[in-house]
C-alpha cells in the first residue's frame, strides 16, 4: 500500500515556483537589454584585442597584407632592442607621474571646498566644474596653441614682447609644455572630483561631529577622518587616471584629431602604426604597454591593504 501511494506521489508532477519564474522572467529581459552592448562588445571590443595579439606574432605590413607569416616571438625581442620604444615608455611612466598627481589632488581639493557647508550654489557649480571633462581636449590644444604661437601667439605679442622678455619658443618645448600638460591634467578632473565628492558625502556626520567636539581642527578632520574614510574612491581614481594616461591599450578608442599623442607610447604605435603600416609590431608595442599597465595596476591593488580602508571587509584576503 505505501508503495502504491509513494509511486502516485512521484507521478504527480512537480509545480514550479512562481518567484523563480519572475526571476527567470527578469533575467532574460535583463538580458535582452543588455545584449546590444554585449553585440557591440564582442564585435568592436574582444574581436579586435584577440586580433591585435594574433598580429603580434606575425609581420603583417598593412600595404601588403598578402605576404602575412607567422614570426613567433620577434615582434617582442624586437621589443627589448628597440631604444625609441624604451625611451617612449619611460617618458609614458614620466607622464603618468607628472599629470596623476595633479589630477588626485586638484579632484581632492576640488572634492573637499564643495564638502564645505559654507560654499553657495552647489547645484549650479558642481556641472560648470564637471563641463569640461565632457568637451573635447582638442578644444583646449588649440587655444593653447593659439596662446603661445612663437609667430602669432597672444602669448608673445601681448605679454612677453611689451615687457622686453624674451619670446616663448613654442607649445612643445620646456616649460610651455609642461603647463600643456598640466592643462590637460586638469581638463579631465570631472569624473574624478564627482566620485571623491560623493565619497565626502557618504562620510558619517556623526563621526564628523564627534572629531569636532574632540577637538580637532579643519584640516585634522580632513586629513585623519576624510581622506582615510575616501581612500577607496582615491584608488578608484588613481586606477581609472592610470589607465587613460597610459593609453596605448585603448589606441583605437580615443578619436584623437592628430597623429601624436601626449603619451609617448601611444605616439610611437600611432606611428608604427599608421607611419610605416607595421601592424605587427604596432600590436606587440601595445601588448607590451599594457603588460606594463596591468603589472601597475597589480602592484596598485598588492598595495591596497596598507593605506585604503574598506569598513565592510574586516578579514580582507590580499589581492
Amino acid at each position: 500500500m505505501s508503495d502504491l501511494a509513494l509511486s502516485k506521489k512521484s507521478a504527480v508532477p512537480r509545480q514550479k515556483n512562481p518567484q523563480d519564474l519572475l526571476r527567470r522572467r527578469e533575467g532574460l529581459i535583463g538580458l535582452l537589454f543588455l545584449s546590444p552592448w554585449i553585440l557591440g562588445f564582442v564585435l568592436l571590443k574582444l574581436a579586435p584585442i584577440v586580433a591585435s595579439l594574433v598580429f603580434s606574432f606575425t609581420d603583417f605590413y598593412m600595404l601588403t597584407p598578402e605576404e602575412i607569416s607567422f614570426v613567433g616571438l620577434e615582434n617582442y625581442l624586437r621589443v627589448l632592442g628597440d631604444i625609441d620604444a624604451g625611451s617612449s615608455l619611460s617618458g609614458s611612466l614620466g607622464y603618468f607621474l607628472f599629470t596623476v598627481p595633479i589630477q588626485l589632488f586638484a579632484a581632492l581639493a576640488l572634492a573637499a571646498v564643495f564638502s564645505s557647508n559654507r560654499v553657495r550654489a552647489k547645484s549650479f557649480l558642481r556641472p560648470l566644474f564637471f563641463m569640461p571633462s565632457i568637451i573635447p581636449a582638442g578644444a583646449i590644444l588649440f587655444i593653447y596653441l593659439g596662446f603661445v604661437d612663437p609667430g602669432s601667439g597672444w602669448l608673445n605679442r601681448l605679454i612677453m614682447e611689451p615687457l622686453g622678455l624674451p619670446p616663448v619658443p613654442g607649445p612643445f618645448t620646456g616649460m610651455s609644455f609642461s603647463i600643456l600638460l598640466g592643462l590637460m591634467a586638469l581638463w579631465s578632473i570631472g569624473p574624478g572630483f564627482l566620485i571623491m565628492y560623493g565619497a565626502m558625502q557618504a562620510i558619517p556626520s556623526e563621526i564628523i561631529e564627534a572629531a569636532r567636539v574632540d577637538g580637532a581642527g579643519p584640516l585634522a578632520r580632513f586629513f585623519y577622518i576624510s581622506i582615510p574614510m575616501i581612500s577607496p574612491a582615491i584608488f578608484f581614481a588613481l586606477v581609472i587616471n592610470l589607465t587613460s594616461a597610459f593609453g596605448g591599450t585603448v589606441l583605437l578608442d580615443r578619436g584623437y584629431l592628430f597623429s601624436v599623442s601626449l603619451s609617448p607610447m601611444e605616439s610611437y604605435i600611432n606611428s608604427m602604426m599608421f607611419g610605416k603600416f607595421e601592424l605587427g609590431y604596432a600590436a606587440a608595442l601595445a601588448w607590451v604597454m599594457f603588460a606594463v599597465t596591468m603589472l601597475i595596476t597589480l602592484a596598485l591593488f598588492r598595495s591596497a591593504n596598507r593605506w585604503v580602508y574598506f569598513p565592510d571587509e574586516v578579514n580582507r584576503e590580499e589581492f
